[in-house]
């Protein structure tokens, strides 16, 4: 139904009530080309039809545009929905909401890959407020002599701060950014510059292993780039420190998507010789 308001029936609306009751859309599929949010005054001028193909261009195309932005309400409907399935714990969200707390949570912290298929706190089993996160591509952590990063702060703030007792560097199989690390080529695109940091952990996979498959060389650079993130983690003095104090404990894990299996380590440390080292890994099934 065409909706006209001028003349006699026109009538004062606010901007909420024109959303609300849809007379904002009815008026723009009548192709009414004057309506001013406040007056809500509105002409109903039909354009020619020649002005019609040039706005919406062809039946087909008009189609689309509709599929589409319905294809977006829905997902938003679906985010909604997930969103609402949390409100029987909303006391648990309302004690989040005033702080973290972790000494009471034994809170960690967790540097994991941006890999949607290996969210940590999925993986591990984290509850909200119990993992802080920080998640980049390959899970990389660069020395502190490489200059700050988003990852730096985020380390920073944790141990310094939050004052977590437990970081865990989490790489997984088939990463996309080890990958491209493996078989990179150049130094000029973005992401290759960002790989290169897992530079040295490539160059001993392909000392060690240039007999087999690149597929496997790539399954074990994600794991000795694991173990160089857990090193690099010691240049940092607020970590150091409290590594040696036995205030903070730093962990390597991999996660297997094939096999759901995760491969651990630990970084031990000799105080008498002053020296860090990546004991040998476990396997949990």
């Amino acid at each position: 139904m065409a909706l006209t308001l001028c003349g006699r029936a026109r009538r004062l609306v606010s901007a909420t009530s024109v959303y609300s009751n849809g007379c904002l859309q009815r008026l723009q599929q009548t192709g009414s080309d004057r309506f001013q949010l406040g007056e809500a005054k509105a002409i109903r001028l039909l354009p020619r039809r020649t002005n019609m193909v040039q706005e919406l261009g062809s039946r087909e195309e008009f189609m689309q545009k509709n599929r589409d932005t319905e294809t977006s309400y829905d997902f938003l409907v679906n985010l909604m929905n997930k969103i609402h399935k949390n409100r029987p714990q909303i006391e648990k969200f309302q004690a989040l909401a005033i702080a973290q707390s972790p000494k009471e949570k034994k809170q960690v912290m967790v540097i994991g890959c941006a890999d949607s298929r290996v969210c940590p706190s999925y993986v591990l089993g984290f509850q909200p407020g119990e993992a802080f996160t920080i998640r980049n591509v390959a899970n990389l952590i660069t020395p502190i002599q490489n200059g700050p990063t988003e990852t730096n702060s985020a380390l920073e703030f944790a141990v310094t701060t939050l004052q977590v007792e437990n970081i865990i560097v989490m790489g997984h199989s088939n990463c996309g950014g080890i990958a491209a690390l493996m078989n990179h080529q150049s130094h000029l695109e973005q992401p290759s510059r960002w790989v290169m940091n897992g530079k040295a952990a490539k160059l001993r996979t392909q000392e060690a292993s240039s007999h087999l498959s690149f597929d496997e060389q790539c399954r074990n650079c994600e794991k000795e780039s694991i173990k160089d993130s857990m090193v690099n983690l010691i240049t940092y003095p607020w970590i150091r420190d409290r590594v040696k104090s036995g205030e903070v404990k730093i962990h390597g894990c991999y996660y297997n998507l094939s096999e759901c299996s995760l491969e651990n380590w630990r970084l031990s440390s000799d105080n008498n010789r002053n020296e860090f080292f990546v004991s040998d890994k476990e396997i949990w099934n």
